[in-house]
């Protein structure tokens, strides 16, 4: 299925440990994985395609809400005339771009596209 521009397409949350991680939620909720190299694994058979990277930091607030967007160009543009803030700028994965943004109050999201 196409993703639908601007809609929440992924959900992305922090990890300490991917192994444990992952047979934790294959256990109670039968979840399935793709691994992408030793820092981030993709999940699902969950409702909603996401993944999970890992960290050693902290987690905080460990999700990260992706959207789609055809154009990231032009989005990105639309973000800070409405006084958001990119946090995080664009960058390449498998498959596509992204980058990550802060909403006014601070709340931290993605938007993404295919490679073009």
């Amino acid at each position: 299925m196409k993703p639908t521009n601007k809609h929440i397409n992924y959900i992305e949350f922090k990890a300490k440990d991917l192994e444990e991680i992952k047979a934790f939620y294959t256990t109670v909720f039968g979840w399935s994985f793709t691994d992408y190299g030793a820092t981030y694994v993709a999940f699902s058979d969950s409702g909603i395609a996401g993944g999970f990277e890992k960290t050693d930091t902290e987690i905080v607030n460990g999700v990260l809400v992706v959207l789609y967007h055809d154009n990231l160009e032009v989005i990105k543009q639309q973000i800070i005339a409405a006084k958001g803030k990119i946090s995080v700028d664009t960058f390449s994965f498998p498959g596509g771009k992204r980058f990550q943004f802060l909403d006014p109050s601070g709340n931290e999201l993605a938007v993404w596209s295919y490679d073009a």
